[in-house]
């Protein structure tokens, strides 16, 4: 029965592979919901800093809560340009 299986069309349809990102998108939404009310302006006012120093675009800092049995980790991800300009 393997052989068979080779011959049959195996490809992801579009509405499958919409699905799954939507899927997606909808557990990043519940995770930002369910996080601390202070993310989102902590978020801001980080872009803020690093754009005293270099220009960076609006998407480019990342803020992520983890939440373990016992402890939070907070992750901070600022994606830099490849040849910052120092003033």
């Amino acid at each position: 029965m393997r052989i068979l299986d080779f011959f049959r069309n195996n490809r992801k349809t579009s509405a499958s592979t919409a699905k799954d990102r939507l899927q997606i998108i909808v557990a990043q939404e519940r995770m930002t919901r369910n996080g601390p009310d202070y993310l989102p302006m902590m978020k801001e006012e980080l872009l803020l800093v690093v754009r005293k120093y270099i220009q960076v675009p609006d998407g480019a800092v990342t803020v992520k809560l983890d939440k373990d049995d016992d402890c939070e980790v907070l992750e901070l991800n600022i994606m830099l340009p490849e040849q910052a300009e120092a003033e």
